[in-house]
């Protein structure tokens, strides 16, 4: 694989995931969408058909790594892939992620516009005290569509947290490495993608509850930048003081299952 070849993969694939990932998430959280309140079954499936998605479109280029700690697992894995070429890998899977999300805000846009001027959401003279209000506001520092672009805890505990992530990206890395990958063991192939995607369907039921599961920083970092520059109506606050738990956690995590696989499998 040519560098252009990682980059352009890496960045079609990774926007994918993020608009069909973020979608589901858009679809499930704003007022004026026909699938309102489908619930986390709805987003859990919605992520693994997002990642089944990308990695048949993006395989054939970069073998879809779509993750950096995907990137990270493979550059220590035993004759994985070149050190040098992760940062190729890595600048990729940032674009294609922003790219996803400003996407998700366009097929989004009059449902963004028509629930962050709701004063049931955002509040403002007038409105009133009610449930939907109360479960919108979530965190104080983050605003009411957050989570449509990026993750946060139910519990902000930051070793829980940080290690919540590292356990799911643990487990996906393991699932990668001794069963998903293509037959150069370099990215993932055509079965690996329908095993990886219902992994990732997998951690989300059993793990994602505590900090909505990123298991990807590129998956979490990308969108979130790009909540912070829409210009979106009472958008709120994008949580970076939050931020690196799903950046730290999922490197930890997949560097701590290219360790166990050198040992076990290698």
């Amino acid at each position: 694989m040519s560098s252009s070849d990682i980059f352009i993969g890496e960045t079609i694939g990774t926007a994918i995931l993020i608009l069909l990932g973020g979608g589901v998430c858009a679809a499930v959280t704003l007022k004026a969408s026909k699938a309102r309140n489908a619930g986390w079954l709805a987003i859990t499936f919605g992520w693994g058909f997002a990642v089944l998605t990308a990695v048949y479109i993006s395989g054939p280029l970069s073998g879809a790594h779509l993750n950096p700690a995907v990137t990270l697992a493979l550059a220590l894995k035993k004759d994985g892939i070149s050190w040098s070429d992760v940062p190729i890998y890595w600048g990729g899977q940032m674009l294609g992620a922003m790219i996803g999300a400003a996407l998700v805000w366009v097929a989004y846009y009059g449902q963004f516009h028509a629930h962050l001027t709701d004063k049931e959401i955002v509040g403002g003279p007038g409105a009133q005290a009610t449930k939907a209000k109360a479960v919108e506001a979530q965190e104080a520092g983050a605003g009411p569509v957050l989570g449509i672009f990026s993750t946060g805890p139910e519990v902000r505990v930051a070793w829980q947290n940080v290690a919540t992530e590292v356990i799911g990206t643990m487990v996906l890395l393991l699932a990668v490495l001794t069963q998903g990958l293509n037959d150069s063991g370099k990215g993932l192939g055509a079965l690996g993608g329908l095993m990886t995607a219902l992994v990732v369907v997998s951690i989300g039921l059993s793990l994602g509850g505590p900090t909505g599961y990123a298991i990807n920083p590129a998956r979490d970092l990308g969108p979130r930048i790009v909540h912070a520059l829409l210009p979106l109506p009472n958008k709120g606050g994008s949580d970076w003081s939050y931020a690196w738990v799903p950046v730290v956690g999922p490197l930890i995590g997949g560097a701590i299952a290219a360790g166990i696989y050198n040992v076990a499998f290698a």
